[in-house]
């Protein structure tokens, strides 16, 4: 398949996505990466912006598109089978409900959306039952949106934070290409 990857600022599980990345490539897909705006900018304690252009590109031989202008085009010329936006941050989850399409996150997937394409999202927020709950649940009842299986990464420290568990990507996107959400949501 052709995939589209959208990777946002949930910067503690891009070292994950990129192993997801990895795995998807090894099985043949040819996917894209695109960055949002903090990817494409931000060094965190967990890695800088160029080190991250370097392992992404690295993986799927392609430099990560990072403006409006390289994404727009994915909807109208049908680029993609599926986009994945993994990591799907708290920020992009209330962009997405919300219709705001102002970064290369949200634009790619209003873009891919506008085809009748599967778009899976693979949250990770620490606001996940708290803040962004209600996004969350407004792109639950989307039309061709799904979601990564997913559950509380820390539920002592961390209550309201729901992490996706990326072992079932590839099983979600197949579902996902078929029409249909891999169960069960909730780990």
């Amino acid at each position: 398949m052709k995939i589209g990857w959208v990777l946002c600022g949930s910067f503690c599980t891009l070292s994950k996505a990129a192993d997801a990345m990895r795995a998807m490539v090894a099985e043949g897909h040819d996917v894209t990466p695109i960055f949002s705006f903090a990817v494409a900018s931000t060094d965190t304690r967990f890695g800088t912006a160029a080190g991250w252009y370097r392992t992404f590109e690295e993986i799927s031989g392609k430099r990560p598109w990072d403006t409006l202008t390289a994404v727009e085009p994915i909807g109208p010329k049908g680029l993609f089978d599926v986009l994945v936006v993994a990591p799907c941050t708290g920020a992009t989850v209330g962009r997405l409900a919300a219709g705001i399409s102002d970064t290369p996150a949200t634009l790619a997937v209003k873009s891919h959306l506008r085809g009748s394409r599967p778009v899976v999202a693979a949250i990770s927020t620490n606001d996940a039952l708290g803040g962004s709950f209600r996004s969350i649940a407004t792109l639950k009842n989307t039309k061709y949106m799904y979601f990564v299986p997913l559950r509380q990464d820390d539920p002592q420290k961390k209550p309201n934070s729901l992490v996706a568990d990326l072992s079932y990507l590839p099983q979600t996107v197949a579902a996902a290409v078929d029409g249909r959400q891999w169960q069960p949501l909730f780990l």
